[in-house]
């Protein structure tokens, strides 16, 4: 190992486990709210089993905005947000706030993608067989559309990923913010290129994870 890794390698631990910290929750978020509502809003669409214009139209819009943000004023403009549900808006446990906003955003467009994409077929022999609405969720919609929402989950988890650099701003930790404020700012640039081949690494790991768990459990 490199002198600089050992010389760094307490703060190297803390910084990656700050990441996996802000990213574990955003993954939580994206899965327990992101991926209803992403089925909600797919349901709600029109010509579909539960059409309502207003609820589509209003979740529709909110994700949209949220997406729109550029990810820097998002965590700003949540500061006071962060704030009133936190109690404070520097940490990392701040930080999951305005990543899992974002992870709820983002995951939930491509589980609406996702659910479009299963043939519209599935669903009408699943109501023709007397299904409710949550059978036809839980039973047909997202057993056929599994390998896209596993898929987009890990397109998400890499995007949050990206994001978590950022959180350095509200003193959120993590590797992106080690690699600046040691590499970039104390001009230590090997230290720098070591911690973006961390990131690579662990991006390229999830990526391989999610594509192989999508290949497996694909029986189309």
């Amino acid at each position: 190992m490199p002198d600089i890794l050992v010389q760094y390698e307490a703060e190297i631990w803390v910084s990656i486990g700050e990441t996996f910290v802000m990213v574990g929750v955003s993954i939580l978020a994206a899965i327990l709210v992101g991926l209803p509502v992403g089925t909600l809003l797919f349901l709600c669409k029109k010509g579909q089993v539960l059409e309502n214009r207003f609820i589509f139209s209003t979740l529709n819009l909110l994700v949209n905005i949220t997406r729109s943000f550029p990810f820097l004023l998002l965590v700003v403009f949540l500061i006071p947000f962060t704030r009133l549900i936190i109690g404070t808006a520097i940490g990392t446990t701040a930080a999951t706030v305005p990543l899992s906003i974002i992870a709820i955003a983002h995951y939930s467009r491509l589980v609406e993608q996702s659910l479009l994409d299963v043939p519209r077929g599935v669903m009408e022999a699943a109501i023709s067989m007397g299904a409710s609405v949550k059978e036809v969720v839980f039973k047909f919609l997202y057993v056929e559309a599994r390998s896209g929402l596993v898929l987009g989950l890990t397109t998400s988890i890499i995007s949050f990923i990206s994001y978590s650099t950022i959180m350095g701003v509200v003193g959120g930790g993590g590797i992106g913010d080690f690699a600046i404020r040691y590499g970039y700012q104390q001009f230590k640039t090997e230290l720098m290129i070591y911690m973006i081949i961390i990131m690579v690494i662990l991006v390229q790991l999830i990526q391989f994870i999610g594509t192989t768990v999508s290949r497996v459990i694909d029986k189309r």
